[in-house]
């Protein structure tokens, strides 16, 4: 397993895919930033399929919505998969009035989300 460089979220690579949940309550302009270079660096290692798991965020500012969107392109241009799981209510809700959830693959679980990594290469 690979540790991100901060606090505020930890990476899991697995073989087809990395797991990258925020640890922090907050997705903001605090962290949003290092999230978004990881995301960068993610890519750029040759994973394309990134599942973001932010059962620990309980709030989102511009910031967070952008790193999201940072992922989910880069996921786009390498024709691999971002899913989104474990959003809280505010969150949720956050990205259902900015119709993200029109563009964004979203799981109820991080378990439904890896089976779907699981089942949708090859």
């Amino acid at each position: 397993m690979y540790l991100a460089r901060t606090m505020d979220y930890k990476v899991d690579k697995k073989e087809k895919y990395a797991v990258v949940t925020t640890t922090a309550e907050k997705l903001n302009t605090t962290n949003a930033p290092d999230l978004k270079s990881e995301f960068v660096y993610i890519t750029n290692n040759g994973i394309n399929n990134i599942i973001l798991d932010l059962s620990s965020c309980q709030y989102c500012d511009s910031s967070g919505l952008s790193a999201i969107l940072v992922a989910n392109r880069l996921c786009e241009q390498t024709e691999g998969k971002f899913i989104i799981t474990g959003l809280q209510p505010e969150v949720e809700s956050l990205i259902k009035i900015s119709l993200l959830d029109t563009i964004l693959d979203i799981k109820d679980s991080l378990d439904e989300a890896e089976a779907f990594m699981e089942n949708s290469e090859e």
